[in-house]
């Protein structure tokens, strides 16, 4: 199978890939085609039907896997895929697994370190909040293993949410232990649930979109209820804590422009933002990096970091 990372320009492909997305169309001259973005665990990329009644061209739709005929060609300076043939691959044909981006990280690995940081835990309130989800809750396991942290920018991967939660969580352990003044138990559990609403906010892979929920009300929201609806299963949880710990989710963004609904008010707040952002830039740092290849150049403007940036020399 050639993998998208190692398409180039001329390349003929006769392989199966992910259909992430298909949608009819017009060219100015009225002419129909079909737009299509091909995904593998590599990357994806963009394809065209431009004869989409001729032999060869099966009916198939969004997340189906499909058996590819075509060549690469440039575009405007990105590959593309023009079909020749294509038709919908039978199951005994691929594996799932091919065509999903996933962690480079042992996921069973870094759910146990996850849990043993939480053990540290202290507060018996917060304790008994945590077990509900990361003890013996083989559901939640699961989704948590296998869902991303986002649609794309980073972490979009299968494992990205519990490799994501993760990095942030060491980070807030190691703010603890700089900054003593900060209450850890309280920072280590807005860590581990502040991204639990990416549960709802995204639906699982191959889909791996916004839900309807997730356009509408977002992440920190269905977290934040989330959180709150467990607490007050709790007997006399303090209502001064489950304040904290949900400030805390509520404005891990660090701005209302970033999509917080508060901005910090308490020093955990202002930590759990600085480590969600370090640990998301660096990841969608090292996204670009490993994109690029072999090029030690400039790459050019990104929008995330607003600058052209390139790898540092050796």
């Amino acid at each position: 199978m050639k993998y998208i990372e190692t398409l180039k320009e001329g390349d003929r492909v006769g392989d199966i890939y992910l259909c992430k997305y298909k949608q009819s169309a017009v060219t100015k001259n009225g002419k129909a085609y079909e737009n299509v973005i091909l995904q593998d665990k590599t990357g994806t990329i963009d394809a065209k039907i431009w004869e989409p009644n001729s032999s060869g061209i099966e009916d198939f739709g969004a997340l189906d896997y499909v058996d590819v005929v075509g060549d690469v060609n440039n575009f405007q300076g990105m590959l593309q895929i023009s079909i020749r043939r294509v038709r919908k691959a039978k199951e005994d044909e691929y594996r799932a697994e091919d065509y999903l981006p996933a962690t480079e990280k042992n996921p069973d690995e870094m759910y146990r370190e996850l849990q043993e940081m939480l053990a540290t835990v202290e507060n018996p309130f917060l304790c008994e909040l945590i077990g509900m989800y990361f003890r013996n809750n083989e559901p939640f396991e699961r989704a948590f293993k296998f869902h991303s942290a986002a649609k794309a920018v980073h972490h979009g991967f299968v494992g990205g949410l519990l490799e994501h939660t993760l990095g942030v969580m060491k980070l807030c352990d190691f703010y603890a232990k700089q900054y003593p003044s900060l209450n850890r138990d309280l920072l280590l559990t807005a860590a581990a649930f502040h991204d639990i609403g990416k549960l709802k906010e995204l639906s699982a892979f191959p889909e791996n979109d916004y839900t309807d929920d997730g356009q509408l009300l977002g992440h920190i929201y269905m977290g934040t209820e989330l959180v709150r609806a467990s607490i007050r299963r709790i007997p006399d949880f303090p209502k001064r804590l489950c304040g904290e710990l949900c400030h805390c989710i509520l404005a891990h963004h660090g701005e209302l422009e970033y999509g917080s609904p508060k901005k910090p008010a308490l020093i955990e707040a202002v930590a759990l933002n600085m480590a969600d952002n370090t640990d998301a830039k660096m990841e969608s740092f090292k996204e670009i990096l490993r994109g690029a290849g072999d090029h030690n150049g400039w790459l050019g403007y990104n929008r995330v970091f607003e600058s052209n940036v390139r790898k540092t020399g050796k």
